[in-house]
């Protein structure tokens, strides 16, 4: 069962799992998902649904995809990414007691990392954005049923996610989008500078086709293996991000400047994002428990993002220091 099967990350793990020979069962709030997506609004009133869907499915694994990032209110955050983590779990527990419960957590709960190295899973968790709390939020319940009720339960605390799909609402995504426009003609002279905040971090990032991997990964894992773990999945490499954002521009072939200027003031009901300017994790962990790591560069994430979307051309272009 994945839940939020109709979002970026939820779309290729179906995909993924049903390629792998797994039955999949998707479960999304939107009501124009795929054929066979059950449509469910994941909020507190849906539990029983829920509960019942669990049961009847025999699901073995579930894997929770489903969440809000930051274009919400933080009261919008916790409910979608910590609430809901919670009543999941009490379904688990109460229809499904035997199956695996796959997390997708975020580097966002970690407390900021020192700079140059990697953050380990025993790092604090003391995240400094409303997104980061509402994410440690869901975390913190995993793994509390996993040490207190028994919960077959595992967080993959994973890096910024990039790759083929990503959405809008993610820099990365903004920036495709951005040059997706100029490539259609749709923005010009003026307007097809990419203006964005200063780009001062340096953020680790990891293609979402790792990330599959990753869980695929999780989800065969011996129980005893994974269960109350926390197995953080990224690239293992902090990457400047104006550097990121000057790759796409060059592999898009477009010629749009890039101009960096302060934001506007966040609106009413949307807190201002402040940030770490640091990311990296140390992801060891994830090669000795899931014998996984990463196997694809940032170049060809960043090609197929941009190919995907319609802002660089199909032919392969040479990669620059992945």
């Amino acid at each position: 069962m994945v839940l939020g099967s109709s979002g970026f990350l939820g779309g290729h793990l179906g995909a993924a799992f049903e390629a792998a020979g797994w039955r999949v069962l998707r479960i999304s709030s939107s009501p124009a998902g795929p054929a066979g997506e059950v449509e469910l609004n994941l909020t507190p009133r849906a539990e029983d649904r829920l509960g019942a869907l669990l049961a009847e499915a025999g699901a073995d694994v579930v894997v929770n995809a489903a969440g809000r990032v930051w274009q919400m209110t933080e009261a919008q955050m916790t409910e979608a990414n910590a609430d809901l983590v919670t009543w999941t779990v009490r379904a688990l527990l109460a229809r499904r007691p035997g199956c695996r419960f796959i997390q997708l957590g975020s580097i966002h709960e970690y407390a900021p990392g020192g700079t140059g190295s990697g953050t380990p899973e025993d790092w604090p968790t003391e995240p400094v954005t409303p997104y980061g709390r509402s994410k440690l939020g869901g975390s913190e319940a995993v793994l509390r049923a996993a040490r207190t009720e028994g919960l077959d339960g595992v967080v993959l605390r994973l890096a910024n996610v990039c790759g083929p799909g990503t959405r809008p609402g993610s820099l990365l995504g903004a920036v495709t989008a951005h040059l997706a426009e100029v490539a259609r003609g749709e923005r010009s002279g003026a307007e097809a500078a990419l203006r964005l905040p200063p780009l001062r971090a340096q953020r680790d990032f990891v293609d979402v086709r790792d990330v599959v991997d990753a869980v695929l990964a999780a989800a065969a894992a011996p129980a005893g293996r994974v269960a109350g773990q926390v197995v953080n999945i990224g690239s293992g490499r902090a990457r400047p991000v104006r550097g990121i954002v000057d790759r796409m521009v060059a592999l898009s072939g477009l010629a749009v400047d890039v101009v960096e200027a302060p934001p506007p003031a966040p609106t009413p009901g949307s807190p201002a994002r402040v940030d770490v300017e640091w990311q990296q994790l140390d992801i060891d962990r994830a090669a000795r428990l899931l014998g996984w790591r990463p196997r694809r560069g940032l170049d060809e994430s960043l090609r197929d993002q941009l190919v995907t979307a319609g802002a660089a051309p199909v032919t392969r272009v040479d990669s620059e220091g992945d």
